[in-house]
């Protein structure tokens, strides 16, 4: 392995070590911090994505870094609301303690501990590939939107949800850093017990991708942007695109 592919390795291990140290208090601190707005964001994925899919019923839904379950259980959620029928929805994540959290939680999903680059599902057999709030905290990511691609029949669905970079922030955008900077670590470390993982927070915003670029690396990897859109003065990104190759 390379020196690069070391520092990577090691760099992953982290961000995991680091959520499965907060995996106890991590849905308390995330239903704190964002005041349930969240729950709008993740709606609106789930439906919008059923509604380019077009389907009725639908053999496989997977979570990337589905923490402790919540998009999985949204996905099935507003699936009975739309009458579609969903054959099987499957969490990956690389954290036994999120995962931990959510065999507890949703005993009705089935799970995989496994890095985002390393799916251990057959290839093009996913309708819908989702990965909320977790492809910044992916350090191959690029080698990750390849591995969706795989794992994805043809035409299926990529709905990413992420707190992307903002190059040039609105006033309100500007408040809004200063809370995510300033306030939330300090509610999310006094919650968990751990500032220096509510720390990481904001300093991986920082250092992600623009929507642009993000756009750029799914083209590469074999998609076809269908959907962008930020809400609630961009903190939060929606991504949809389709495997194209």
């Amino acid at each position: 392995m390379s020196s690069q592919g070391k520092q990577n390795t090691q760099k992953q291990e982290k961000i995991v070590s680091m959520f499965d140290d907060i995996a106890p208090t991590y849905d308390t601190a995330n239903r704190v911090m964002s005041m349930g707005i969240d729950k709008s964001w993740r709606r609106k994925a789930c439906d919008l994505a059923y509604t380019y899919t077009g389907k009725d019923s639908i053999d496989k839904i997977v979570d990337v870094a589905c923490g402790t379950g919540d998009m999985m259980d949204f996905w099935h959620n507003r699936a009975e609301k739309s009458g579609i029928a969903i054959g099987e929805i499957v969490g990956v994540d690389p954290s036994n303690g999120m995962v931990d959290v959510a065999r507890k939680k949703y005993p009705k999903f089935n799970y995989h501990i496994s890095k985002a680059t390393e799916i251990p599902l057959e290839d093009s057999c996913a309708d819908i590939l989702s990965i909320t709030y977790g492809i910044r905290n992916v350090v191959e990511r690029e080698q990750a939107l390849v591995e969706f691609n795989r794992v994805l029949k043809k035409d299926g669905l990529v709905v990413i949800l992420e707190f992307m970079k903002n190059e040039n922030p609105s006033f309100l955008g500007k408040i809004m850093n200063f809370y995510t900077n300033k306030i939330l670590p300090k509610v999310g470390g006094f919650i968990s017990k751990n500032l220096e993982a509510y720390e990481y927070l904001p300093n991986s915003i920082e250092d992600f991708s623009t929507v642009k670029n993000m756009q750029n690396e799914l083209e590469s990897a074999g998609f076809e942007m269908l959907y962008t859109k930020s809400f609630s003065m961009d903190i939060s990104t929606l991504l949809i695109a389709r495997k194209s190759k």
